[in-house]
């Protein structure tokens, strides 16, 4: 499911909950996690007030696969950046923070294509990234963590909290559960997966057997 020709990008739109099922669930994002970013604090208090950081997801994805366009293009669909600007302080603000030049490069064309669509230029502010603080596990694929069953299924593939943040079937799942994707889909897209075929079956048997 994953190589080593992957990228990374933080996203921040609102609370992080959302935004987290909303990417996981796509085709070529290998792993999301939330957390804060785009501050000045060292680290903050993971729960409640932030400091001065942002309520980020922070996504990996394969470009070939997912193509960063795609990725800002949802992200700019999704939300409006006027609405949660300097909202609670900086705990909800539009923000993106970029890994490298070529992915700025590529913002700031989405952004300007934005605007010659008559869809406005977005208010979003642009940081190169420096440090990433997860939240705490609760947060994590919070929306399939509501479903204590999918959770049991999913511990026999993964049962570290971090192999479960960090696992691409985790991340499709949190979308099925937010209402973002569909089984169907899901499966469909397993059965492109860089595993065996015995794999890929016996993954799609465990999720079937998941009581939503």
């Amino acid at each position: 499911m994953n190589d080593n020709n992957t990228q990374m990008i933080a996203l921040g739109m609102g609370c992080f909950w959302s935004p987290d099922a909303l990417f996981g669930q796509l085709a070529g994002i290998t792993r999301t996690r939330v957390g804060f970013a785009g501050g000045t604090t060292d680290n903050p208090p993971r729960s409640g007030h932030a400091g001065d950081h942002t309520e980020m997801v922070e996504i990996e994805f394969d470009p070939a696969v997912a193509r960063l366009e795609t990725i800002l293009n949802l992200f700019w669909n999704n939300h409006n950046p006027a609405n949660i600007n300097n909202y609670r302080d900086r705990l909800y603000n539009s923000l993106i923070l970029y890994r490298d030049e070529a992915q700025l490069s590529v913002i700031q064309e989405v952004m300007n294509n934005r605007g010659e669509q008559g869809k406005g230029v977005p208010e979003t502010e642009c940081m190169p990234y420096t440090v990433f603080y997860p939240a705490e596990d609760r947060h994590q694929k919070y929306f399939l963590k509501r479903y204590p069953d999918a959770i049991a299924k999913l511990r026999t593939l993964f049962p570290t909290e971090d192999e479960l943040t960090r696992a691409t079937l985790a991340a499709r799942l949190n979308g099925i559960a937010k209402g973002f994707a569909n089984m169907d889909q899901i499966i469909h897209e397993i059965r492109t997966w860089k595993i065996s075929h015995e794999e890929q079956e016996e993954i799609i048997d465990l999720i079937k057997q998941i009581k939503w």
